[in-house]
């Protein structure tokens, strides 16, 4: 986030609304007509009101047909637009724990993974009935692509030891792989692109923007729905775009980029990260709180990375470890500089914190940076010494050095509610498992991204090297296979955070689950193609709107 080594949007140039007076590379058009939309003349959220109202009224007039039923609750939260009805439909599935009149493998498996999604309890059980006696999936199903599909999808919400979603998933891919030419054009392409990125994977803006193309194409859509969707879309992108402008002013009132030669404008590609871990409208604040933190860890990982001698990297780690301005005395004066940064935005977030939970939460957060330079320092002695750790080591080191621990405690305060100092110390001391999860994901995933750069720069070690070296393997991509098969079984962990989750940590959870969804998207390119992929995401989110 979160911690993306040697690779950034570098010095993007920015569009005019965000007050600096560069040559814009986004189309301004484009912009202008985004947010001509909710011009105060134009009664667009009246409109949304009303799409509501009707589409509740859609959804709730749909329960005497369970199946009808989940297929809207689906459709609405591939479009982005779940978090309106999120009460609903909490409701509507919780009561659909009894049997279905529809029983087919379509809607069985749409059920368990909706329920699932939305931290409710889902047994795998419920396939048994599409197995044969020698519990295998009953080959006759092949012929059932919807349910061989929603089949693919359910499964990859499975858990560790959940075997019959693990045979769901090796069943539907052999049998979905071997029909994608004899299917229609249509369903080809749902069936490659499910192959591909599931659903329970994709980043949950991004697949708004893409299903809300979709949906329009198909020919029942439902054209209160869909019109809803993309008001909406519209909508929360003027949201971002806002919160992107009071990132962007902060960080040019900062100063470290102007001040520090080392230092990049990073923070359009901290803000994009924050979108993809908070994507409702509701997280305004929490977004832009996020992408400060996100941005000074970046300034820091440079100092480690780039800039700061050992012996100065050693004077700042203790500084940090003591967490006091005197200790800032002691240090060359670009630390300084970083050193007050984190120590001002730290302040301040505390201060946030107090009023709305009414606790001092500085030794939480204190401990994460403390916690996150130590990791830093503990990467920088492996370089300096020429020694390889082994991959356990690396891995443990890494989901700290991620800076995903960092973001994840500072979330927990910001989003969470019925937040104790009591409940706090005991839910944070340890951290929760899926916090490791999250952060080892993104920890592999950024070396899947940047490890070919930094082999070149020959600086830095990665997990790829790690594994083939102790699995004696000469073959990169067979390293990089072996790579992506345990950022598999990790998903497997975090999903089993969602069988039976702690109702105060459920979103937290969700979080570090987009926090996995966002690494993937973020760093699954070809090589050196990172900056036009999220340049082209910045443009999706932030200024291509949906016309209507």
């Amino acid at each position: 986030m979160l911690k993306s080594r040697d690779v950034s949007l570098c010095k993007p140039q920015y569009p005019w609304w965000l007050g600096i007076s560069t040559v814009s590379p986004w189309k301004s058009s484009k912009i202008c007509m985004s947010l001509s939309r909710y011009n105060p003349q134009v009664d667009v959220n009246s409109r949304i009101d009303e799409l509501k109202e009707k589409t509740t009224r859609v959804l709730m007039s749909t329960n005497s047909d369970p199946t009808t039923t989940m297929k809207l609750i689906d459709t609405i939260q591939r479009l982005g637009i779940g978090y309106v009805f999120e009460e609903e439909i909490h409701e509507i599935l919780e009561k659909l724990t009894q049997g279905l009149l529809d029983d087919s493998l379509y809607t069985v498996a749409l059920r368990f993974r909706l329920q699932r999604h939305n931290g409710l309890h889902s047994n795998p059980e419920v396939f048994q009935k599409f197995m044969d006696a020698n519990g295998k999936f009953k080959e006759s199903l092949s012929e059932d692509i919807e349910g061989l599909l929603s089949l693919h999808e359910a499964s990859h919400l499975g858990a560790n030891g959940e075997d019959i979603l693990s045979q769901g998933n090796e069943f539907t891919t052999r049998h979905l792989k071997g029909s994608v030419s004899q299917l229609s054009p249509k369903l080809g392409t749902q069936v490659l692109g499910s192959l591909e990125l599931p659903r329970h994977l994709r980043m949950a803006r991004l697949e708004a923007a893409r299903y809300i193309e979709e949906y329009g194409n198909a020919d029942d859509h439902n054209p209160v729905v869909l019109e809803l969707a993309k008001l909406d879309y519209n909508h929360v992108q003027s949201l971002l775009q806002r919160d992107l402008n009071d990132v962007t002013r902060w960080w040019k009132h900062l100063g470290l980029a102007s001040k520090l030669s080392f230092v990049r404008d990073r923070h359009i590609e901290c803000f994009f990260w924050t979108v993809g871990v908070l994507p409702e409208p509701k997280y305004s604040s929490s977004r832009i709180v996020l992408a400060k933190t996100i941005a000074i860890l970046l300034v820091i990982d440079d100092v480690f990375d780039t800039y700061g001698s050992y012996e100065d990297l050693v004077h700042f780690t203790k500084a940090i470890k003591r967490w006091d301005l005197n200790e800032m005395e002691q240090l060359p004066k670009y630390m300084k500089l970083c050193y007050m940064a984190l120590y001002t935005i730290t302040s301040e977030i505390c201060d946030k914190i107090l009023t709305q939970h009414g606790f001092s939460v500085q030794p939480f957060l204190s401990k994460t940076w403390m916690d996150l330079v130590e990791a830093y320092l503990v990467e920088v002695e492996w370089v300096r010494r020429g020694t390889l750790p082994n991959l356990e080591d690396y891995i443990e080191n890494g989901f700290t050095s991620s800076g995903t621990c960092m973001a994840l405690v500072h979330l927990f305060f910001l989003i969470s509610q019925g937040v104790t100092e009591e409940n706090a110390r005991k839910l944070l001391d340890p951290y929760p498992k899926f916090f490791s999860l999250a952060g080892t994901i993104l920890r592999l995933w950024d070396d899947l991204g940047t490890a070919k750069e930094e082999e070149k720069r020959g600086d830095a070690i990665s997990s790829i090297q790690l594994l083939m070296r102790e699995k004696n393997i000469t073959n990169e991509e067979e390293g990089r296979k072996q790579i992506l098969q345990l950022i598999h079984g990790l998903w497997k962990d975090l999903n089993a955070e969602l069988v039976t989750p702690d109702a105060l940590l459920l979103p937290m959870i969700k979080v570090a689950l987009n926090v996995s969804r966002a690494s993937q998207v973020v760093y699954q390119h070809s090589e050196d193609s990172y900056l036009s992929s999220v340049q082209d995401y910045v443009q999706t989110l932030f200024f291509k709107p949906i016309y209507i």
